[in-house]
């Protein structure tokens, strides 16, 4: 169930709403708002226990929620969410290219990393692996990234739930879109509400790619969350000269950002290179980019440093 307060409703009113909730072995979560706080709830909720908090001070109604996945869901929180990652605001209709890493360098990787952004000015995107680095990586990084093989790796969502740096969480290779959203329920109810969805593609039996890449999962999620989502056509197809095209249908389903893989000589990238744009494709992607944008009546932007 969600608690919606008055408008007018004092702190401790919410206080003695949230400990009311606890007595009935549920697990109360504030949500603060611009004009009046909402209080989510986890656990099995009886009538009784509707009943009960409905009839306290400062609530306004008891609204019962259908889906799962609680404060992911646009039934608790119906505004877009904006994440910053550093400076570049992710969700609310812009658009934008977000840089990333590939995994395996450890503390090297981390200490190139912070040299690329002293010099670029652009914030940095990395993914953490075990929660026994996630301190370590969001000292340096300004979000974490959790990748697909780790999307239900539990323990891990709820060490990256305890950090304050914004969590981007890929779709895993075989997991649904209710799936996903129940992961970023994981680290939604640790405290970080800073969660960006990212589709990158499913498994599927199609040999000519590398993923099928789900581009329903994207108005879908923008359906069902508040949360910003990302796409990723490297990773969702695989194939360089299949990035761009699906990048730009990804743009008009209405996704928040694009995750691109850009290497200044794919041949020899140590990582994904086949899948990697070169300079010159990545500056005709970003030309094309608008263009889609304002075809469906949206604005575009692409941070730079």
């Amino acid at each position: 169930m969600l608690v919606v307060m008055k408008r007018d409703a004092t702190k401790e009113e919410i206080d003695a709403v949230v400990e009311r909730i606890k007595e009935f072995g549920i697990t109360p979560v504030p949500l603060p708002g611009a004009e009046r706080t909402a209080i989510g709830t986890f656990g099995s909720t009886s009538r009784a226990a509707a009943e009960a908090v409905e009839s306290l001070p400062g609530v306004a109604e008891v609204v019962p929620i259908s889906r799962p996945f609680k404060l992911a869901s646009r039934e608790v929180i119906g505004e877009d969410t904006v994440v910053r990652i550093g400076d570049v605001p992710v969700g609310h209709g812009h658009p934008r290219s977000s840089p990333y890493t590939f995994r395996g360098m450890g503390g090297e990787g981390l200490e190139i990393l912070a040299e690329a952004r002293a010099v670029s000015g652009l914030p940095i995107v990395t993914e953490v692996l075990a929660p026994g680095d996630v301190e370590a990586v969001a000292a340096v990084a300004d979000c974490l990234q959790i990748g697909a093989r780790n999307m239900q790796n539990y323990s891990l969502l709820d060490a990256v739930g305890e950090q304050t740096k914004p969590v981007l969480l890929k779709r895993g290779m075989s997991a649904t879109v209710e799936e996903l959203l129940l992961s970023a329920e994981y680290v939604l109810a640790r405290g970080n509400r800073n969660v960006i969805l990212c589709e990158r593609g499913i498994r599927t039996f199609e040999r000519y790619t590398r993923n099928t890449f789900d581009i329903n999962a994207i108005p879908l999620l923008k359906r069902l969350s508040h949360l910003p989502v990302l796409a990723d056509p490297s990773h969702g197809t695989g194939k360089w000269y299949l990035v761009a095209p699906i990048a730009l249908a990804a743009v008009a389903a209405g996704a928040d950002g694009l995750l691109v893989e850009v290497h200044p000589s794919p041949d020899h990238a140590l990582s994904d290179g086949f899948q990697s744009l070169s300079f010159d494709n990545f500056r005709a992607l970003m030309g094309a980019v608008p263009h889609v944008a304002r075809a469906v009546g949206r604005t575009e932007q692409v941070a730079t440093p």
